[in-house]
């Protein structure tokens, strides 16, 4: 059985978007999301745990423990009771007046055990699970910053057509009209943050870990649609921190800032000169020996 991961990490997480929409916003008209201050591309750190999770589904099939909690037209009340009924407790005990009673203490706590071992997208990325059914609540090891663009992007806003119709009274029309928006290029930078001490409260392992690297570098390959365009990984750089101390490889031995800001993203194109391929940048990526008590993996 794999053990609970012993170090704390931080890594940067590059990747790209060719003439797609990587993550729209529903109230902006599904258009790609924007910092309306720099034009800098955003994706939130939502959108990237769903492919994880979607990830993970197809690989380990949605079953325990590599189950996923937070997936289309699940009932997360049903899901909580199923972990009552799984610890031999009735998750609808009644008050003395009657009436359902939340259910509180040692017996919520097994409740929350039973669901994060079972349940890989709980003990990775947290869940609040304080629902009319309470489960508790987890606060999962890793979590995800908004990806950011490195350079400003362009919005393009299409036009397209579709010969078939609707509805029957539509019948005579020529076509049908629609919108479709992409960018043309951008490159995506996002950071990442994995806690020990959290780890060990959700029971998140070694081989939970390299699952999680694994979809970051393959999530792109089984996510693909018209809308999306081409979206490919391009690189992962993983600081974890090492020491002989076991508790000082857990607390850390560099502030994250430091290690993350050492990743250097430079365009190199001339200003106004379009962009559109990842050979358009140069990264520098630092060695473990610039750092003490860290090591530096680069995929």
């Amino acid at each position: 059985m794999s053990e609970i991961i012993q170090n704390r990490y931080e890594f940067v997480y590059l990747f790209d978007v060719k003439d797609g929409n990587p993550n729209g916003d529903p109230d902006a008209g599904n258009t790609p999301r924007v910092d309306p201050e720099t034009g800098h591309g955003l994706i939130s750190d939502v959108c990237l745990k769903r492919k994880v999770r979607n990830y993970v589904a197809i690989v380990k099939g949605e079953k325990p423990p590599f189950d996923i909690y937070i997936k289309e037209k699940a009932v997360l009340n049903d899901i909580h009771e199923k972990a009552y009924e799984a610890i031999g407790e009735n998750p609808k005990e009644k008050s003395k007046e009657g009436k359902e009673a939340r259910r509180t203490g040692e017996v919520v706590e097994k409740a929350r055990e039973w669901l994060c071992k079972n349940f890989y997208d709980i003990r990775t990325f947290g869940a609040v699970m304080a629902t009319e059914v309470n489960a508790g609540i987890v606060k999962g090891p890793i979590q995800l910053t908004f990806a950011r663009s490195v350079v400003p992007v362009i919005s393009l806003e299409h036009s397209i057509t579709r010969l078939a119709v609707t509805n029957k009274r539509d019948r005579e029309s020529e076509r049908t009209m629609g919108r479709k928006h992409t960018i043309p290029y951008g490159l995506y930078r996002c950071h990442g943050f994995v806690s020990a001490h959290y780890a060990e409260k959700s029971g998140f392992t070694e081989s939970d870990l390299e699952l999680f690297w694994e979809a970051l570098r393959n999530m792109f390959d089984h996510d693909r649609s018209a809308a999306r365009g081409e979206m490919n990984f391009r690189k992962l750089v993983i600081f974890k921190h090492v020491s002989k101390d076991p508790h000082q490889a857990k607390l850390g031995t560099n502030p994250a800032h430091v290690l993350l800001e050492s990743v250097k993203v430079k365009c190199l194109r001339q200003d106004h000169e379009p962009i559109r391929s990842y050979e358009d940048f140069h990264v520098t990526v630092p060695q473990s020996s610039d750092f003490k008590g860290i090591e530096v993996i680069e995929y």
